[in-house]
Order: structure tokens, then sequence, then C-alpha cells
């Protein structure tokens, strides 16, 4: 993991960490559950756990294992969200999801850093596909 990588991962778990604390009433809280090369689930839901369980399902219903699917993100409130598809050379593919964004600028610019160090990394194709606003409404991200 490149030092750019942990920098990402260090901010989106921290941003997780101090809007959990920010729930306001009436916001949503979103869950991203991923079963890499499977399947995958995301769901905005009244509360964290409440998300967390139906991303789960739904990573299930879509043909991952109960071992498989993993919580990979997980915001409260939700605020904006980026997924990002990877790829790296030799063919593996997976998604990185980031929450918790105030904006969608803000989240763009988090799959932009995400991305930054791609060919470093590793990776053939790195691009946000989809942003997710609080609500769960999911629109197909920008071309870059």
């Amino acid at each position: 993991m490149t030092g750019m990588r942990r920098l990402v991962t260090i901010l989106c778990v921290t941003l997780s960490a101090v809007s959990a604390g920010a729930q306001d009433g009436g916001r949503k809280a979103i869950a991203y559950v991923q079963a890499p090369e499977m399947s995958s689930g995301l769901c905005a839901e009244k509360d964290a756990a409440s998300a967390i369980d139906c991303a789960v399902k739904q990573c299930i219903e879509g043909g991952g294992t109960v071992e498989a699917c993993e919580v990979n993100a997980v915001c409260s409130p939700g605020n904006w969200s980026v997924d990002i598809f990877m790829m790296a050379d030799g063919g593996p593919h997976w998604h990185q999801f980031s929450c918790g964004w105030q904006t969608r600028e803000l989240a763009l610019k988090a799959a932009e850093l995400a991305c930054s160090n791609a060919k470093e990394d590793g990776l053939i194709e790195c691009t946000a596909v989809q942003l997710i606003d609080e609500d769960g409404t999911v629109t197909e991200a920008p071309f870059t």
C-alpha cells in the first residue's frame, strides 16, 4: 500500500468515525458491502446498523457468500459517497467506496486522489463510476 493510499484510507476511517457521532435526526447512514469478484450491496437507512444489514442482504442475494460479504465503508450521516472501480494488471477488479463527504465535488476529489497513483499501484483502470447522495440516490459519475 502506497503512502497516498494509506492517507486516503486513514482519512476515510477518520471521517467515518467523526461523522458517526454527528448523527442528526432524520439523516441517513450509508453502507457499502462487497464480496470481491462476486457481489456487492449498497444501502442508505435510518442508522448504520440498518444500513449494514441491508447491504449485507443485497450482497448475499447478488451471489456473495456470508463469509465473503464484508463491510467496506459505513458513514453516518452518509453525506455524499463515491464508488471507484479499480482493476489490477492481470484482471482482478474491485470497488473502493468512500463516503461521508460534505459535497459531491469533494466525493469526486476523493476518487481523484484514490486514483492518483494508479499506475504505480499496478492498476490498469481506476475511475469513479457512481456518486450516491445521502438518500441513496445513485447517479453515474462524470467522465474525466
